[in-house]
């Protein structure tokens, strides 16, 4: 389902005017970690009698070269004092609702999310609004699967009124909530769910999202391990929609290119020991060891390093992707590396989030977030219509084949002039399909410094 190249060092600048100009790209996905796995004998796992040291001695991996770079934005902004009087009217103006965490696992991204949805909605209504009205955005918590809490955050928004719901960031709690939410007529559209079944939900039309499928965070991961020297990898796992579905594609990955996956150890959300997680992948003494979890990683990572394992063996993924350097003592993940959907962030984009919230340190799904209250406020317009419904009908064609366009006031200008868009936003080219999913999108790979803040490495880009 997935395609994926290299495309160079996208950090450093190359863009989506890069990306825009990729016709095609190949349908093997192997060919990404091609001659990697050469002359390895994959079948074999080995039993140490000491893991610690084994697995500390293993340490063989050479992975390409940091490209570093920072992100750069999509392209030149529309003029918001310029921007024409809407030819429609609304007696509903929009209201957009959040889901987006500020307790339990996921709380580290619930800043950066919130803040790409309030900079979008300043931006938005400095414009003059969605049909000559002010948008208003009320902010919920979605908590976590150990607690109802999306569920009572759902009730009360729908009570409100909203067109549209923008959350969940955990696929485990968007679960319990797609169909409450779509079976009101309202849209759902995440920044952050990455579960490949939502791709064929049976959700009215009304869900969408701006990250990608783990198809896609999945096998550029797997892919990048293997190209990386490892010829055994072991994983640590949580247990819920988020973990297995990245579990599946890393190790169909892996196993493409010619690894193998010699551990597999699950825990469940709510879990606070992880010991014997830890003690029997490392046991198993693999090249490479992929942690798919959330905040647990804070628990995990310093009982990997009690077993000898040296960092640079170490790979996240978007869930634990984050600054822990108040969390683990200096040097604990120096060499680790993790991936996030989404371009790197731009410095002009950070400078906008840090007015928005002084204290952030995390850019994840900022971006996702920002172009979720953007492309909504543009289906109403395109709509002339706050109507879930309505507004869910406009979202594809907002995306794709129109004159680019790159924020609210640029799209909507053009739109009131009778145009037709193609918005790319800070997540990417977006470009939906069908199913509400982004059909081509990045992958940011990070490396841990010496302080266990994670530093943009490499990008990769993919089409699904």
């Amino acid at each position: 389902m997935t395609a994926l190249r290299k495309t160079g060092p996208l950090g450093l600048g190359d863009g989506y005017s890069r990306a825009a100009k990729i016709a095609a790209l190949g349908m093997g996905i192997a060919l990404f970690a091609s001659g990697c796995a050469s002359g390895s004998d994959s079948g074999t796992e080995s039993t140490p009698s000491d893991a610690s040291s084994s697995s500390a001695d293993s340490s063989v991996l050479t992975c390409p070269e940091s490209q570093g770079g920072t992100g750069e934005d999509p392209g030149e902004k529309g003029d918001p004092s310029a921007v024409p009087a809407s030819t429609g009217t609304t007696e509903t103006p929009l209201k957009l609702g959040t889901l987006l965490p500020t307790t339990g696992a996921l709380a580290f991204l619930g800043p950066p999310e919130i803040a790409g949805v309030d900079l979008a909605a300043q931006e938005v209504n400095a414009s003059g609004g969605v049909l000559g009205q002010p948008i208003e955005i009320v902010h919920r918590d979605s908590g976590d699967t150990t607690t109802d809490i999306a569920t009572q955050s759902v009730t009360d928004l729908l009570g409100q009124g909203v067109s549209g719901i923008i959350g969940a960031a955990s696929s485990g709690v968007s679960k319990t909530v797609i169909n409450q939410i779509t079976g009101a007529g309202v849209i759902q559209f995440s920044p952050a769910n990455t579960s490949p079944d939502f791709t064929d939900w049976d959700d009215q039309g009304l869900y969408w999202r701006t990250a990608p499928s783990d198809v896609l965070q999945g096998r550029t991961l797997g892919n990048y391990i293997v190209e990386c020297g490892a010829q055994t990898v072991g994983m640590i796992v949580l247990n819920d929609a988020y973990g297995t579905g990245l579990q599946s594609n890393i190790k169909g990955s892996v196993e493409s290119a010619g690894g193998q996956v010699v551990a597999e150890e699950m825990f469940n959300e709510g879990d606070s020991q992880f010991s014997s997680q830890v003690d029997a992948v490392a046991g198993a003494n693999p090249d490479a060891i992929v942690v798919i979890s959330f905040d647990q990683a804070k628990s995990i990572a310093p009982l990997l390093a009690g077993k000898g394992v040296d960092p640079s063996q170490i790979f996240f993924v978007d869930g634990n992707t984050s600054d822990y350097s108040a969390d683990l003592e200096a040097g604990t993940l120096e060499g680790a590396q993790g991936t996030i959907p989404g371009p790197f962030a731009s410095d002009n984009f950070k400078k906008a989030l840090l007015e928005v919230d002084p204290a952030l340190k995390d850019w994840a799904y900022a971006g996702e977030s920002y172009d979720a209250v953007t492309m909504l406020a543009l289906a109403a317009e395109a709509a002339g219509s706050t109507d879930g419904k309505a507004m869910a009908a406009e979202l594809q064609g907002v995306s794709a084949d129109g004159e680019k366009c790159f924020d609210y006031a640029g799209c909507v200008t053009i739109l009131r002039g009778g145009g037709d868009i193609d918005y790319d936003g800070y997540s990417g080219p977006v470009t939906f399909d069908e199913n509400g999913d982004p059909t081509e999108a990045f992958i940011g790979i990070y490396q841990f410094d010496a302080d266990n803040k994670p530093v943009p490495s490499r990008s990769e880009v993919g089409k699904l």
